[in-house]
């Protein structure tokens, strides 16, 4: 069992930075990859970035390619997202998840555990 608690959301301008924290209970912390994904009002959960067990591979949905980057430190049981020049159309809750498999996961579906939400609002 894993619990998830993201923090770091918040209302920021546009162009401005926001970093996500997703602080993960248990010992086995590292031996998931984890994932964020966000969801505006009326809208699909979309993907946004996944990060596998060790850190060593990244990878980050186009809309937010080159403004994003996910980074863990698995001393600490936490995931980051690193948000810079936000963009109106960011805003959302974002969600960390912790998932048992490898590879690319982009699908919800591919995720075992999931956090509460952050609310991110960025203002034009």
């Amino acid at each position: 069992q894993v619990q998830l608690v993201e923090s770091g959301g918040g209302l920021v301008q546009a162009g401005g930075s926001l970093r996500l924290s997703c602080a993960a209970s248990g010992r086995t912390f590292s031996t998931y990859a984890m994932g964020w994904f966000r969801q505006a009002p009326g809208k699909e959960r979309e993907f946004v970035g996944t990060i596998n067990w060790n850190g060593g591979i990244t990878f980050t949905a186009d809309s937010v390619k080159g403004r994003f980057t996910i980074s863990r430190d698995n001393f600490k049981n936490t995931v980051y997202l690193q948000m810079n020049n936000l963009k109106p159309e960011d805003t959302a809750v974002y969600y960390c998840s912790a998932s048992r498999k490898s590879g690319t996961l982009r699908d919800p579906h591919e995720y075992d555990y999931w956090g509460q939400g952050t609310q991110v609002t960025v203002s034009s």
